[in-house]
C-alpha cells in the first residue's frame, strides 16, 4: 500500500495517511514523537475494522439503532458482514462503511498536502448500504503546526444526502502519565446513553470546563457545538487541540481506562441521528463542507 507522508514546512511535525487502507491518518509526530494512539495497528484495521489513528466513519459516526433505517423517504436494510457494514457487541451497526475501504482515488498530493476521493455513486456495495450517490472528498494538510482534515460531499445524484459521519483522533501525551492528562472542553449539551451506547432524549447541560483525567473514563455523547469550539488535552510540556473549525454539531469524548488515549470525535450529527431524523443533508448538485485541525502546541 502507497503511505504517503506530510511534512510542515516550518515545524518538525510529521503526518502519516494510507488511501488504499480507509484513508486512514496512521501517524502524527512531533521530532519523531508519536502524538496518535496506535492501539492495534494498521493491519487490525484492516483485518476487522479496529481504529486507530485518524480513522473516518462513514456515512454514519457510531452506531445506529438497529438495522433498518429510512431517511430522505429510502428505506435501507443493513445485514452486519455484509457491504461494509460492521456491528458492535450488541449487534448494532457501528462506524459506517468505510473502514479499509481500498476504493479511495489520490487526486492531489505534495510535499504536506493530500487529497482523496471516493465516488459512492459508482460502487454498488457502498450503495447498498447508504444509497444515495455523492462524491465523497477529503484533504488533509499539514502546515503552521496543524494537521487539517476538510471533508465535502457532494449530491451527485437525484436524492439529497443525509450528514451522519465523523473522524475518530485518538490522541496520546507521550512521557506524561494518563493520570496526569488535563482534559479542557467547551460549552457543550450532554447526551445521555442507554445501555447500548444510544441516546434517551435527555439531555442536560455542560459549562466550559477543564479537568485531571486521573482515572475517569468517557464514552460521553455531546451536541450543540458551534463552529471554533476547541477541545484540548495536555501534559508537561505538550498540548494538543481539536478544533472544530466548521461542520461539526457533536462529539463523543472517549477515554478508557485500559489505554492511554482520549478521543474528541468531530460528528456532524449525534449518535444514530440517521435513523431518527435529526441529520442535516446536502440536495442535489450541492456540497457540503466539513473541517477540523489537529494543532500541537
Amino acid at each position: 500500500m502507497h503511505v504517503v507522508t506530510l511534512r510542515d514546512p516550518a515545524s518538525s511535525l510529521t503526518a502519516q495517511f494510507v488511501p488504499d487502507a480507509g484513508m486512514i491518518g496512521t501517524s502524527l509526530t512531533d521530532d519523531g514523537v508519536e502524538l496518535l494512539g496506535q492501539r492495534r495497528g494498521l493491519q487490525a484495521y484492516l483485518e476487522a475494522g479496529k481504529t486507530m489513528g485518524i480513522p473516518i466513519l462513514y456515512p454514519w459516526a457510531n452506531r445506529l439503532g438497529g438495522n433498518t433505517y429510512t431517511a430522505e423517504n429510502v428505506t435501507v436494510q443493513l445485514t452486519p458482514g455484509e457491504n461494509g457494514v460492521r456491528a458492535d457487541p450488541n449487534g448494532l451497526p457501528i462506524h459506517g462503511t468505510l473502514a479499509a475501504y481500498s476504493g479511495w482515488r489520490v487526486v492531489a498530493e505534495s510535499t504536506n498536502e493530500l487529497t482523496a476521493e471516493v465516488d459512492f455513486g459508482a460502487d454498488e456495495r457502498l450503495l447498498a448500504s447508504f444509497p444515495y450517490p455523492h462524491l465523497l472528498t477529503v484533504g488533509v494538510r499539514l502546515a503552521e503546526r496543524s494537521l487539517t482534515v476538510r471533508t465535502t460531499v457532494t449530491a451527485t445524484g437525484d436524492t439529497a444526502v443525509p450528514l451522519c459521519f465523523g473522524f475518530h483522533p485518538y490522541l496520546q501525551v507521550p512521557e506524561v502519565p494518563r493520570s496526569q492528562w488535563l482534559i479542557e472542553t467547551p460549552r457543550l449539551r450532554h447526551l445521555t446513553l442507554d445501555d447500548r451506547g444510544l441516546p434517551t432524549g435527555q439531555t442536560s447541560a455542560q459549562p466550559a470546563k477543564q479537568e485531571l483525567l486521573g482515572d475517569n473514563a468517557f464514552d460521553d455523547a455531546y451536541d450543540q457545538v458551534g463552529d471554533g469550539a476547541v477541545f484540548a488535552v495536555s501534559g508537561g510540556a505538550r498540548r494538543l487541540e481539536v478544533h472544530f473549525e466548521c461542520g461539526y454539531a457533536a462529539t463523543q469524548i472517549f477515554a478508557p481506562t485500559h489505554e492511554d488515549v482520549v478521543c474528541f470525535e468531530p460528528m456532524t450529527a449525534p449518535t444514530d441521528a440517521l435513523s431518527r431524523g435529526s441529520y442535516g443533508s446536502v440536495r442535489p448538485g450541492e456540497s457540503a463542507p466539513a473541517q477540523f485541525a489537529i494543532r500541537v502546541a
